[in-house]
């Protein structure tokens, strides 16, 4: 049985590059995300994921940012298998974390309208371990989603808007939170509280402590200094 629904996964990744390459007018684009989000159980390869950042950077027409942005929505809304959404949030994840601000202004707006992290209710239950992965899936998108928020309070994001200062010759990197006065951060302060909260919560239990797709996208979340 676990052959045959892998095989039929594999079917189905085949099927829509396929149709990717007859319909989309976004061709490479579309087929960039669908095998960056295979239903294969290893993280994304960097040259898929290189050319979603490419299209959601700041020298591509906003139509291509939305575009992006939609399909990787679509894509989360239209599949129960934990794997392609794992690695759906992981591609979501590096766009906001690598990708010009266009890119996290165009994932606000989907958000405000609900089409992105509603997966509160996901469950695949297809195996033990998918049961187990499933409810790290539901709490690595309530992060993300509290991450999109604090941009939006911030008006920066603290993963990738960094600081480098040299001193004595050695540089470091720190975040501009730590440049706040006072009145700025008792303001900011509530959003990043909500932020660590959920930062606190990303820890896998029983079987999906020891998945490397959910150890990728941990390594990922680890990332934010405050």
């Amino acid at each position: 049985m676990e052959k045959l629904r892998k095989a039929y996964a594999k079917l189905k990744d085949s099927t829509k590059v396929g149709l990717a390459n007859v319909k989309s007018e976004f061709k490479d684009l579309d087929i960039a995300i669908v095998k960056a989000t295979n239903h294969v159980e290893s993280p994304p390869k960097e040259r898929h994921i290189a050319k979603i950042l490419v299209a959601t950077s700041i020298t591509s027409p906003r139509a291509d940012v939305a575009y992006c942005i939609h399909a990787l929505s679509r894509r989360l809304s239209k599949t129960r298998n934990w794997i392609v959404v794992i690695k759906t949030l992981i591609v979501i994840h590096r766009v906001l974390r690598e990708g010009d601000p266009s890119s996290k202004e165009e994932l606000l707006h989907y958000s405000q309208r609900g089409q992105i992290f509603q997966l509160s209710n996901f469950k695949d239950d297809s195996n033990h371990l998918a049961w187990d992965c499933s409810a790290w899936v539901r709490t690595y998108a309530l992060f993300l989603e509290e991450k999109l928020e604090c941009f939006r309070t911030l008006k920066n994001d603290i993963e990738s808007d960094r600081l480098s200062r040299t001193s004595a010759g050695i540089s470091t990197v720190h975040c501009r939170t730590r440049l706040l006065n006072g009145k700025e951060l008792s303001e900011q302060l509530p959003a990043l509280q909500q932020l660590l909260y959920r930062l606190t919560g990303c820890q896998p239990e029983v079987a999906a402590c020891y998945n490397c797709l959910i150890q990728y996208a941990l390594a990922l979340v680890q990332r934010i200094h405050f």
